[in-house]
């Protein structure tokens, strides 16, 4: 079903008799958790079409990593902070202001923030409810990859009805259409807060999404989500005890394709021990789209600064930065936790514009700057993936670079640099298309046959001139690997099997039983109750050589003190379990 905006009137009681209110924090009050289950959303007048039917044509969601036109922020609560990052942000893109006054934002910037110009900044004057845009802003899709540019919206988690119509007020900004899971069967809750994308139909969320949608299977929730926004495969993970929100932007962040960076705790300590075993869960049954292991960067989830922890401390975060194209907006605390939090952004995104924003003043409400932006992608994507080379050992051959490459108007031609000196400059070569189905395009770097760094970006050139880089920050960014030879001739020394330290433990969700077997052998892992009766079997057959994780999940087993044991041809190795 379609609606016109532009003959449509806002007539739901619960919009007509709203007070607007704009200091609402990140968590659902106790007035809005009574009004969240009999909360419609309003449709609002405009331009654009609004579709409430899933699209005719196949979406993709964008990734944060991809080029984006605009970053959107509501000017409300944290002022100061919303003005540092529209000032960072408008080095990039359109920053759109989501206000009740233009005036007054220009007056502010200016006379309060020392703005010099307002260049690059635009105004949508329109009722809000809260700060936190990234929750209920516009979700970026594309029509068959890199056609069209759409928005998706979702049912916001919060009885916000102001807050609810914004991505209305900015499709009629930008000039697109959008598709809404608003009407039954396809109705869905969701919040931006607890979603993210690779771009290639891979999304991770926290089981909040199955939790606030409790009329829907998960079957429903991913066919929805596939059929609004092309999300072929739906991962999600358990909430985390201390984290009110659940949403998994206050602890992961993907930096592209296949890496994702996870926030840690000391062992332990508040949330770390979930945020593990999710971890571990996504590593052992999931791969990145490009079948490979997902690459895991670590970063620090630091204590207040009289040293407390959560629940007890606010729940400071890294993770929740803003990509605004070649540039990161990373929070900030404490000079003691940015120094080596600011230097992992960098040494894992060479060439972006790492830049930090000291957010103790909103963190106690449950958010940073993740969670009070949103982006819009841009109208004419030049898309170009690649999964990245890895390090090499004892490899003769050139390098062989491929890379998929679209945009609507056709590609033209591509291009790989590469060098072993950054400093000295880079070499090019043309890329072919090798594979016109799937639009591949393919060079060579080639073998220096010498322990080296080797750094790479690709260029391409769209027939209607439009130019794209991989990395974005490219040539300033890059990737990069290393080639290495061996000579050792040592033999391996074997290492007995193992049942490392069960996480969490205490548990009560996903717990993780991580193993170590020195050779391939036969295995049983098993779970008995204090009377000493078998509850589980968890694994029962050939167990390789190496690590490997199993799981349980606590909450099916009734409270109290279990038994897990490893049986292999080495020994029986026990661990005591408390699960709450």
């Amino acid at each position: 079903m379609k609606f016109n905006l532009l003959f449509l009137l806002c007539v739901l009681p619960i919009l007509a008799a709203a007070q607007i209110k704009t200091d609402l924090p990140h968590y659902m009050t106790e007035e809005e958790k009574a009004q969240m289950p009999f909360y419609t959303p309003p449709v609002a007048p405009g331009d654009k079409t609004l579709y409430t039917d899933p699209p005719d044509f196949t979406p993709r969601t964008m990734a944060e990593f991809e080029e984006i036109q605009a970053l959107c922020v509501t000017y409300t609560s944290y002022k100061s902070i919303v003005a540092q990052i529209i000032e960072h942000a408008r080095q990039e893109v359109e920053v759109i202001v989501i206000c009740n006054d233009s005036t007054e934002v220009k007056y502010d910037l200016t006379n309060l923030f020392g703005f010099d110009d307002l260049d690059n900044i635009s105004y949508i004057e329109t009722p809000y409810n809260s700060v936190w845009i990234r929750d209920y802003g516009p979700n970026t899709i594309y029509a068959n990859d890199v056609e069209e540019l759409h928005i998706a919206d979702w049912i916001y988690n919060r009885p916000r009805p102001y807050d609810d119509l914004v991505p209305e007020a900015i499709a009629d900004f930008v000039g697109v259409d959008i598709y809404a899971t608003t009407e039954a069967p396809n109705d869905l809750v969701h919040t931006g807060g607890n979603f993210t994308s690779d771009g290639l139909g891979t999304a991770f969320s926290s089981n909040l999404i199955i939790d606030e949608n409790p009329d829907k299977s998960e079957a429903e929730i991913d066919d929805i989500m596939n059929q609004y926004m092309g999300i072929s495969r739906y991962i999600k993970m358990e909430t985390l005890p201390y984290d009110a929100i659940h949403h998994i932007d206050m602890h992961m962040r993907l930096l592209d394709e296949e890496t994702i960076m996870v926030g840690q705790y000391p062992e332990g300590v508040a949330d770390g021990p979930q945020i593990e075993a999710n971890l571990q869960y996504v590593l052992t049954n999931f791969e990145s789209s490009f079948g490979t292991p997902y690459r895991i960067v670590r970063i620090q989830m630091p204590p207040e600064a009289n040293g407390s922890y959560p629940p007890w401390g606010d729940y400071r975060t890294y993770t929740n930065s803003v990509l605004v194209n070649k540039t990161i907006i990373v929070p900030t605390y404490q000079e003691l936790y940015d120094t080596t939090n600011l230097r992992i952004y960098r040494e894992n995104m060479p060439g972006y514009n790492v830049v930090g924003i000291n957010c103790n003043q909103m963190i106690g409400a449950l958010g940073a700057l993740h969670c009070i932006t949103r982006a819009v992608g841009v109208d004419d994507p030049l898309w170009i993936v690649h999964q990245e080379l890895r390090d090499a050992v004892d490899v003769e051959d050139d390098f062989e670079v491929n890379a998929t490459i679209k945009h609507r108007d056709g590609v033209s031609e591509a291009t790989l640099y590469y060098t072993t000196d950054t400093l000295s400059g880079y070499e090019s070569t043309s890329m072919s298309l090798t594979n016109a189905d799937e639009d591949t395009w393919t060079a060579y770097i080639p073998n220096p046959g010498v322990e080296t760094d080797i750094f790479y970006y690709i260029q391409a050139e769209a027939n209607n001139g439009k130019v794209q880089v991989r990395p974005l920050p490219a040539p300033a960014g890059y990737f990069d690997f290393n080639l290495a030879f061996t000579t050792s001739t040592e033999e391996p020394v074997f290492e007995a099997s193992r049942m490392d330290a069960i996480f969490p433990n205490p548990a009560s969700s996903i717990t993780c039983i991580p193993v170590f077997s020195g050779t391939d052998q036969k295995a049983r892992i098993t779970v008995y109750d204090a009377l000493g009766r078998l509850i589980e079997v968890i694994f029962e057959g050939n167990l390789q050589a190496g690590e490997s994780k199993h799981f349980i999940m606590a909450n099916e087993y009734a409270a109290g003190a279990y038994m897990v044991q490893l049986q292999t041809e080495e020994g029986t190795f026990s661990q005591r379990l408390i699960i709450k």
